[in-house]
């Protein structure tokens, strides 16, 4: 070897040695910047509970750095048993090992592992993993996990309670009661006499069928629904903000003209007026009235989002945050709502878990096209076993200021709540008859 080769070898071996010196120096960096090194996931474990009969799944994710773990929201009542296997058979064994840090590159890989996507099963156990991730990631950073979705826009979020009852001035006297804690917003349901309705207890009483399961009657409904708007704007005033749920039991033809009668009441929105089979029909709707609409709780995919946001067909949305796959792809769906003026109103009923609930309040907390949260009291069993839970105070909703969620889990008391399983559907719903027999959507 001359001279100039011997040199030319001397230079390169000092831009190795230098490039491996500066490779090191920014890894050390950025561990520091983080207060740990780099940790991986060591195991994966679903905590099934049910304190005051509400299941609750929850994914916990372990890291191999010891203390650091995180909780996640993987809730789906109605199917709770096959949560704990989807996570621990299928996604546990593809998952540990890897690093905590690539939230995003776990989400796709979890997302593409079963080939065939969008199933509320798998999606829930996606949510769940996704969500304890960023909890660990806020646990890491010692933020809020609002703080690392570029902090807040608003102090608190603003909620809506449900007031409901057999007759409606037991649904009015509800709403007084939410109004006197400070809520603006209120959703309204009340009880048909001799059906099953939805939202609202029923009373003793049979409207004749031709069956003995539960029944009901598609305009006599509307027809309560339409006395509840007009008992509600003369008691509770103009100021008032109402919302009311159709649960998506009308035909579509029903939908459009209940939406047009109910105009003049001013809802503050509608909720799912139609199913998810049949969204070519918002169309008609938004080209009939001005009602505000509300639709996603029952969405699993994308392709039932999409459209109706694309084409301002809907003005909340309003998906189930586990059931989208969690904080990752909720948050990516309402910064698409807010391009074209659709806004958020996440679904918040007492079968989503606290870490789902405090998951949903930190999102609403980071966007500018908020609208709404809904509401769902924690009972004394829930906050035995989830210390931390989001406070309500004047109709807003408050994350509180530790890392992560900031939620921690008694799993010995989750423990001393398990699944009841001695009805006979599982959780599952029952049947809904109309008159004739003729089965229909709960």
């Amino acid at each position: 070897m001359d001279r100039r080769d011997l040199i030319r070898s001397m230079m390169a071996g000092s831009v190795a040695l230098l490039a491996s010196k500066t490779a090191r120096a920014q890894n050390i960096m950025a561990a520091a910047g983080r207060g740990m090194a780099s940790p991986k996931i060591r195991d994966i474990t679903v905590i099934n509970t049910a304190p005051e009969g509400s299941r609750l799944c929850v994914v916990k994710i372990v890291t191999d750095q010891a203390g650091l773990y995180g909780y996640g929201c993987a809730t789906f009542t109605q199917r709770a048993d096959l949560i704990a296997p989807a996570v621990e058979a299928y996604l546990k064994p593809l998952l540990v090992g890897r690093p905590v840090d690539r939230i995003e590159d776990i989400w796709q890989l979890a997302y593409d592992s079963s080939y065939w996507k969008n199933g509320p099963v798998e999606n829930n156990a996606i949510g769940g993993v996704d969500m304890a991730l960023w909890d660990i990631k806020g646990r890491m950073a010692k933020m809020p996990v609002y703080e690392l979705l570029g902090g807040k826009v608003r102090e608190a979020a603003d909620l809506y309670g449900h007031a409901d009852g057999t007759e409606i001035e037991q649904t009015i006297e509800s709403a007084k009661q939410y109004i006197a804690q400070g809520f603006r917003h209120v959703r309204v349901q009340v009880g048909v006499p001799g059906m099953a309705g939805y939202g609202s207890p029923r009373d003793n009483t049979r409207m004749p069928a031709l069956h003995d399961a539960p029944v009901f009657e598609r305009e006599a409904a509307k027809r309560r629904a339409m006395a509840l708007f007009e008992a509600a704007r003369k008691e509770l005033g103009a100021e008032i903000e109402l919302i009311h749920d159709a649960h998506e039991r009308y035909t579509p033809t029903e939908a459009v003209q209940f939406a047009k009668d109910v105009e003049k009441f001013r809802l503050f929105f509608l909720e799912d007026p139609l199913s998810p089979e049949d969204l070519q029909w918002f169309r008609n709707i938004r080209a009939q009235c001005t009602t505000p609409i509300a639709m996603g709780e029952l969405f699993n995919s994308p392709h039932e989002w999409t459209p109706l946001i694309t084409e301002r067909l809907i003005d909340y949305m309003r998906m189930h945050i586990s059931q989208m796959g969690g904080l990752t792809p909720a948050r990516k769906v309402a910064a698409m709502g807010e391009i074209f003026n659709v806004r958020t109103a996440w679904h918040g009923p007492g079968d989503v878990s606290p870490i789902g609930h405090m998951c949903m309040v930190h999102l609403d907390l980071t966007c500018t096209n908020f609208g709404i949260q809904e509401y769902t009291p924690f009972n004394a069993a829930t906050q035995e076993v989830f210390h931390g839970v989001p406070q309500m105070r004047g109709g807003y909703l408050y994350a509180n200021e530790r890392p992560g969620w900031g939620i921690e889990i008694d799993e010995a008391v989750a423990a001393k709540h398990p699944f009841d399983r001695s009805n006979s559907l599982n959780g599952g719903w029952g049947e809904l008859r109309l008159p004739d027999g003729q089965i229909i959507k709960q």
